[in-house]
């Protein structure tokens, strides 16, 4: 069993946390010291400065040849069944769909792996903790957030024309979604910048131009009906991928990492106190951005409490669940095991909703999820924390 000093080291973890994200959220909702052009500056600071130097920072301590191959392996497996299985249930389920095994996929494993995780971890576990959710995060941005991209690209281009046999109901719940979370959003359709802090990560889209939509009396139908072409998908998703605010500084950590350690290479003092300046503001930065993320949305709950359950037992049951069985599928035991069910426990991703929200895929269910998931996750954590120790 943990004892209070246990339970005080993580809250002590979580608490500026906490306090971060409430001056964001309080900065908006209450004292209305910021006006919304002046959150969209706060959150393209955090977009293209304190979060991508703080990625940079931790990506460029990583020991490439010493990675925790188990744990990687770990999580090809848990995302690898979490697809089958959400696969099967979309072809034979009555209730399955492919926009809902993308969205099911999103809540079950993408969670914010970095601005939280580093902090918890690192009461829990250290340093060795530390290592393991950067090395969760650097898969999670390098790989999945990239499939994740490129499958949302392939649902839109399939989706441009709606058949006329599809479900017109469901079509409309999509449109009524993308309305209701574009609410707070300035009245210019054209150039609307999206910005969002995800404590993981930060992620400013460039809003399509709104598309006129006509509904018929069987079927729902963009007013431009011209499919494009698949070259044309190919570069938009090739843009977004090099475009991403957190793929380069990955990519450029990686790459003095692997100089790093091969050659036994320090990092110049000049430059580490340029990168530690900023870094050491990522955290507090990204939670202030999602407390500001949180005020400006109209619904807390803007899903309905049915898929709010369904989002938080996806995130936090069914995530760590197939996370347990990848982690004892590759002989991770003790410690391990429990550092990896409690990394799979964190947060969602708000990225997920970032990119829902852009191609209008269950924006609401997302943004609940990034919401109340982060809000809840305090408890959460703490008990399986409490489980693990009394296990191992």
């Amino acid at each position: 069993m943990i004892g209070l000093d246990d339970v005080y080291k993580v809250v002590s973890a979580m608490a500026p946390l906490y306090f971060a994200l409430f001056l964001g959220y309080g900065s908006i909702k209450w004292w209305h010291i910021f006006t919304k052009e002046q959150c969209d500056v706060i959150n393209r600071f955090v977009c293209y400065f304190t979060f991508p130097i703080f990625t940079l920072d931790f990506t460029s301590q990583l020991d490439p040849y010493n990675l925790n191959y188990r744990f990687i392996g770990a999580d090809v497996i848990a995302k690898s069944l979490t697809v089958f299985v959400l696969a099967i249930w979309a072809k034979w389920s009555g209730h399955g769909s492919f926009r809902w095994f993308i969205t099911n996929f999103s809540l079950c494993s993408l969670n914010n792996s970095l601005a939280m995780g580093v902090p918890i971890m690192d009461a829990m576990y250290g340093s060795v903790g530390t290592d393991l959710v950067v090395q969760s995060f650097m898969v999670q941005t390098l790989v999945w957030m990239k499939i994740l991209i490129l499958v949302l690209e392939i649902y839109s281009f399939n989706t441009i024309v709606v058949s006329p046999s599809e479900n017109v109901e469901e079509t409309k719940i999509e449109i009524e979604e993308s309305a209701a979370t574009q609410s707070n959003e300035t009245e210019n359709p054209i150039a609307t910048h999206i910005t969002a802090c995800e404590g993981n990560m930060i992620v400013e889209l460039q809003e399509r131009q709104e598309k006129e939509i006509v509904v018929e009396e069987n079927r729902v139908v963009p007013a431009n009906t011209s499919k494009p072409s698949f070259l044309k998908l190919v570069k938009i998703f090739s843009l977004k991928l090099i475009l991403h605010p957190t793929t380069y500084p990955c990519i450029i950590g990686i790459v003095w990492a692997l100089i790093s350690k091969r050659w036994n290479v320090g990092m110049p003092s000049i430059v580490k106190g340029c990168i530690k300046i900023l870094s050491t503001s990522g955290t507090g930065t990204s939670m202030f951005s999602l407390g500001v993320f949180m005020a400006t949305q109209e619904k807390k709950i803007a899903c309905g409490i049915k898929l709010t359950c369904l989002g938080l037992i996806l995130r936090f049951i069914a995530g760590p669940a197939v996370m347990a069985i990848g982690a004892l599928a590759t002989g991770l035991r003790g410690t391990a095991l429990s550092m990896t069910i409690l990394q799979a426990a964190l947060p969602q991703a708000i990225s997920s909703f970032v990119y829902a929200k852009d191609y209008g895929l269950h924006a609401s269910v997302l943004s609940t999820a990034v919401i109340i998931g982060t809000i809840v996750s305090l408890p959460v954590l703490i008990a399986y924390y409490a489980v693990a120790e009394s296990l191992y």
